[in-house]
């Protein structure tokens, strides 16, 4: 359900913004899954310095785009909005 959910949100989104997401064989796709999107996202790297988040590492421009599509409360997350 949550999966639905976030999926909706950000193809929503991609239609209003007139964007794609490439897909796993870097091809622009208009319909995107979240299973896939989530899966862009391993490998990011949040430094803390106690209980203070230093720096997001890893961050890419795919991230950047769907970040901004899926909203400013998602973008202040990984510190880009």
């Amino acid at each position: 359900m949550v999966y639905a959910i976030a999926e909706n949100k950000l193809r929503e989104a991609r239609d209003k913004e007139d964007e794609t997401v490439p897909d796993q064989k870097n091809h622009p796709t208009k319909k995107p899954t979240i299973r896939r999107v989530f899966w862009v996202f391993e490998g990011i790297t949040v430094l803390y310095r106690g209980s203070e988040m230093v720096n997001v590492m890893n961050l890419r421009p795919i991230h950047q785009k769907v970040l901004s599509l899926l909203g400013r409360e998602y973008a202040r997350m990984y510190c880009t909005g």
